[in-house]
């Protein structure tokens, strides 16, 4: 089993489309990095040879994935939060954020419906 970047790569998938379990990779990178490192994307991770793993593991470290990118993405919201702009508001109050609608479709982002008592009369 291929490892890179503290990642198990999974042994039935093709390589371009296995390296995409890795945080920050996804196919059109991992096809340019089988690209650089010659290393054939139609061949299975469990085909590949120690050299061909060494090549892919050089290549995918000179791009900035997993720890390092995670650790710069939740600095980049902290930063908006701290500055008060519009994205980091919305953050702060859970909803969308890149300018979806709210009335019907943000489920995912402000959760179930809250719950409001009735009135009585």
């Amino acid at each position: 089993m291929a490892r890179i970047k503290n990642i198990e790569l999974p042994n039935e998938k093709h390589v371009c489309i296995g390296l995409t379990a890795i945080y920050g990779i996804g196919r059109n990178l991992a096809q340019t990095i089988c690209a650089d490192a010659k290393v054939e994307p139609s061949k299975k991770i469990k085909d590949l040879t120690d050299e061909e793993i060494a090549k892919l593991r050089k290549e995918v470290d000179k791009y900035s994935v997993e720890g390092d990118l995670r650790r710069e993405v939740q600095m980049s919201i902290k930063n908006k939060m701290e500055i008060n702009c519009y994205e980091g508001i919305r953050h702060k109050k859970g909803l969308p954020v890149r300018g979806q609608r709210t009335n019907r479709n943000a489920h995912t982002r402000k959760g179930r419906g809250k719950v409001v008592a009735n009135k009585k009369k």
